[in-house]
């Protein structure tokens, strides 16, 4: 049980420690960031990417006073269950407040009972969690057509440039493979900070939420995908060199991974469901800066790292992304669907030359022609060009004219 003393004397520290923050960089998705009475807001997205910072910014913008701030991290919140609320219910009602901004709701078991019945009293609640379930599973019950979602990522490229006050080059490019978009680690640049944040996220977000035993093992796993970007896996070859007892215990960690946004798993496009879940995933990672300081081989592929980093720019427009192989034909890196049309078809390739120019653009022709679909892109490091086979249009961009479109 949480005294009200106690709350009370958490609200106004975090409060005024929020205030005082720098407001930062305002986001890109800030403009999207419309609260309705009637809806709750609910942001999702990795720790550290900068959702209490977009809070305030939103605090900032509407300037109003009635308005309570509240993040469950707090060391003297631990233990805050359904029954709490009660005495934050109270606070509430002394403050008058109307509107509730409540930071890694997550961490609170029904949450969304208290914020269904703040919604009905007509409060407007913003919430915010590192799990992607907040969009699904938790909300999905007391909260069905009574939530609007959104997702935060860390800064992307566009953000960055911004951050940087610098313009899209192929140095800018450079500096943003290497470094990623998590704004703290581009304020400091100390590497240790993308360390600390990898293995709190296994040990906070999955092995204390899952409770999960075999910690080293998971370990193991988490390493070995960031060290694996852009590459295919699947859960029963990684069983043996992982040393891990069922390839349902990974497929599990799997889904735990993407929900705490640390990984995304992409599926071969196939028109059968089955034929999508056993044939195997290629795996990204959220941020382009994390492999290079978390991974064992920094200095891994490029062309790797950069098709990552265009899955990135692509998941934060589209949710149905695949690759698709053609098992002989050719593959293509990337099909973004949305609502079940194909958007956009892409491939990437560090850099076009006469030993792979063939394989790249057949892979994408046969994505184009299966599809009936007229153009494509093919993104590379620095090169432009247009090629034209048949009747497809392949654009030929550099990376950096991609991601600022």
């Amino acid at each position: 049980m949480i005294l009200q003393s106690t709350l009370e004397q958490v609200i106004k520290q975090q409060e005024t420690r929020l205030r005082n923050l720098d407001g930062g960089l305002p986001r890109e998705v800030l403009p999207e960031m419309k609260s309705l009475s009637s809806h709750a807001l609910i942001i999702s997205g990795i720790r550290r990417c900068g959702k209490s910072t977009l809070m305030l910014q939103m605090i900032n913008k509407m300037n109003d006073d009635k308005i309570l701030y509240l993040n469950f991290e707090s060391p003297l919140l631990y233990g805050f269950s359904l029954n709490d609320f009660s005495r934050l219910d109270a606070i509430i009602g002394k403050r008058k407040a109307e509107m509730l901004f409540l930071d890694e709701i997550q961490l609170v078991d029904k949450w969304e009972i208290f914020v269904r019945q703040k919604l009905d009293e007509g409060l407007k609640v913003i919430v915010t969690g590192s799990n992607a379930a907040l969009l699904s599973l938790e909300s999905g019950t007391k909260l069905t057509g009574r939530h609007i979602t959104r997702e935060l990522f860390p800064f992307s490229y566009q953000e960055f440039l911004r951050f940087k006050k610098t313009g899209p080059t192929v140095n800018s490019l450079n500096q943003y493979l290497l470094n990623g978009g998590f704004p703290e680690y581009l304020k400091t640049e100390d590497e240790e900070q993308l360390i600390t944040l990898f293995d709190d996220i296994i040990m906070r977000d999955i092995v204390a939420r899952y409770g999960i035993k075999d910690i080293r093992s998971l370990q193991r796993l988490a390493a070995f995908l960031i060290a694996n970007v852009g590459n295919r896996i699947t859960a029963t070859k990684l069983k043996q060199p992982l040393s891990i007892g069922a390839t349902s215990t990974i497929l599990t960690w799997f889904s735990h991974l993407e929900l705490s946004y640390l990984f995304f798993f992409v599926p071969m496009f196939s028109h059968s469901e089955k034929a999508q879940l056993i044939n195997p995933k290629k795996v990204y990672a959220i941020d382009p800066g994390m492999p290079e300081y978390v991974s064992q081989k920094p200095e891994q592929d490029r062309g790797r790292r950069l098709e990552n980093l265009i899955f990135l720019h692509l998941r934060r427009k589209y949710k149905e992304i695949y690759y698709l192989d053609h098992k002989g034909k050719g593959e293509c890196d990337f099909l973004a669907f949305k609502g079940g049309v194909v958007q956009e078809i892409i491939q990437v390739c560090y850099e076009l030359t006469p030993d792979n120019l063939d394989r790249e653009v057949k892979g994408i022709v046969e994505a184009m022609r299966y599809f009936n679909f007229s153009k494509g892109t093919i993104v590379t490091f620095s090169q432009k060009d247009k090629i034209i086979v048949n009747t497809y249009e392949i654009e030929v961009v550099p990376a950096w004219e991609k991601l600022v479109e």
